[in-house]
């Protein structure tokens, strides 16, 4: 019977973790078990974190839009309340970037929210 040397597919496997735990500290990037075990909790982080990331986007630009619209003498749960009411729809991403971009287009909304 012919020999069979055995490990190729338990190093291709091994190897493919410490290459994506490159640029952890410590043994963390160079054993395989401390790598695996933070290889999973790094992978949960980046799961669970692309939803924060739309959370903490979504705060920031309210707030933005609130320090905007307060500068123009209104509140911010105003401005978007008399958007809905007289039908305009423009999200808050747009929004914030108007009020940091370009505020007199911003102001001018604004002075026609108001005005309804």
């Amino acid at each position: 019977m012919a020999r069979v040397k055995r490990g190729m597919t338990a190093h291709a496997r091994h190897k493919k973790v410490l290459l994506a735990a490159r640029g952890f500290r410590g043994r963390s990037s160079k054993c395989f078990r401390p790598a695996i075990e933070r290889l999973e909790k790094a992978l949960a982080y980046a799961y669970r974190d692309r939803k924060n990331r739309k959370r903490e986007f979504r705060a920031l630009w309210i707030q933005r839009i609130n320090a905007a619209a307060r500068s123009l003498g209104m509140k911010y749960s105003e401005l978007i309340a008399k958007m809905h009411k007289s039908g305009m729809q423009v999200d808050r991403k747009i929004l914030s970037k108007l009020a940091v971009e370009q505020p007199d287009i911003f102001a001018g909304l604004v002075k026609k929210v108001k005005a309804q």
